[in-house]
């Protein structure tokens, strides 16, 4: 695992090849306790190409000088970003 936040990643392969392609990150907290969101693809072993754009907001804690992840969420859609962003931007004007 990371020692940093800066390591820590959604970059994933397997035989070889990229299956889980990291497009763009945000640190949203440091410390102890760190919330980073991705933005990220998936390759689609049967279309031989890359998924549309999803994104993941994970959380880690750091034991014993290492991030470990304790929790997750998928954004699976732009669809379902844009409904998320509408939701707090609502509660957020308020």
């Amino acid at each position: 695992m990371a020692e940093t936040v800066e390591e820590l990643t959604v970059t994933y392969e397997d035989g070889g090849i990229e299956t889980v392609k990291e497009l763009d990150k945000k640190v949203l907290i440091k410390g102890a306790w760190a919330t980073v969101i991705y933005r990220y693809q998936d390759w689609n072993r049967t279309k031989e190409e890359y998924s549309p754009d999803k994104f993941t907001i994970r959380r880690y804690q750091k034991r014993d000088g290492e991030y470990n992840q304790k929790s997750k969420f998928n954004i699976s859609s732009e669809k379902q970003a844009r409904e998320i962003i509408n939701a707090l931007e609502g509660w957020l004007a308020e």
